[in-house]
Parts: structure tokens; C-alpha cells; sequence
């Protein structure tokens, strides 16, 4: 099922305002690609926040479960991926761990180390999220014709390809 900016500001109308859906500045002006990026932004966090909380996580907690989907990862590659230091992730895996959605084990040869990976219960909340998620997100391009979404796919993999080494790994 797909869902327009419209159809996800009626699930929850703090996702995105009126004002923030427009496709011109209040001078009646186009959105630059800036602002269209802004609120953009804005759109897909508060998205991201409300189906979090309708899956009882928080969105960093949320993250977390879609960045380990992918298989285990080291403590300090996640300390990396979420951009904060290794204690302020320590903080973070602890509560997902007492929630049972995670565990960390030794790394063979390396007695400091630690992997942390999903639990069953955390592999069935992470799919669960990211399954609303994709279609929530998806829909917000469904009223793009079949050109425009390529089109669309293409910009993002380009600007996403030539940021990389500004943004933390994920």
C-alpha cells in the first residue's frame, strides 16, 4: 500500500505540516534544492520517530535494529556509524540489550573487543519497522510517474555516492 505526504500527515499530523508540503517558498517562489532537502529531512525523521514509536523503540534504538540486520557489527564500528563515542553507545546497547532485542559476545582473539547482534525478538522488531518504514517511505513517491521516480532513485544514489566520506558509515 502506498501513502502520500497527505495519507502520513493524517496518520500523524506532527509528521509534516501544511507549510512544509508546499512546493514554493512563502514568496511564492520554487523550493531551492536546500529547503526541498530541509524538509525532506524533516518528513522522513518525523516519519522514522512515529513508526518507531508505534513498534514501542526509539528512533536511535530503531537504527540500531536496521544497522545490525545486516549481521553482527563491532562496538566501535557502531560508535562510528552513529557518530558518538564509545561509552555514549555502551548506554545505548545496554537498553537494548535489558529489552532483550540484542546481544553482545566476545570476538575470538581480541578480549576487549565485543559484536553485538540481534536477538530473535530484536530480528522480528527490526523487520517489522523496516517493513512499515519501506512502505511508508515508498508511498511518499507514489504520486511520481514511473520517469520521475527513476529519475528521483538516480539523484539520490548520485548525492548519496559523492557524500560518503562526509557522513558517518552506516
Amino acid at each position: 500500500m502506498n501513502h502520500s505526504a497527505q495519507e502520513v500527515e493524517a496518520v500523524d499530523p506532527h509528521v509534516a505540516s501544511t507549510s512544509e508540503t508546499h512546493c514554493t517558498d512563502p514568496g511564492g517562489q520554487p523550493l531551492s534544492a536546500a529547503e526541498g532537502l530541509i524538509r525532506l529531512s524533516r518528513l522522513v525523521q518525523g516519519l522514522f520517530g512515529h513508526i518507531s514509536e508505534r513498534h514501542d523503540l526509539t528512533p536511535v534504538q530503531a537504527k540500531l535494529l536496521c544497522v545490525l540486520a545486516t549481521g553482527p557489527r563491532g562496538m566501535a564500528d557502531l560508535a562510528r556509524c552513529f557518530g558518538v563515542e564509545n561509552a555514549a553507545l555502551t548506554g545505548l546497547v545496554d537498553r537494548a540489550e535489558r529489552n532483550g532485542l540484542v546481544t553482545r559476545c566476545a570476538v575470538p582473539g581480541d578480549r576487549r573487543a565485543l559484536h553485538v547482534s540481534l536477538t530473535g525478538l530484536g530480528r522480528r522488531a527490526a523487520n517489522a519497522f523496516h517493513a512499515e518504514a519501506t512502505e511508508h517511505l515508498d508511498g511518499l513517491v507514489s504520486a511520481l510517474g514511473r520517469t520521475e521516480r527513476e529519475q528521483f532513485r538516480h539523484a539520490m544514489q548520485t548525492i548519496l555516492a559523492t557524500t560518503q566520506e562526509l557522513t558517518p558509515a552506516s
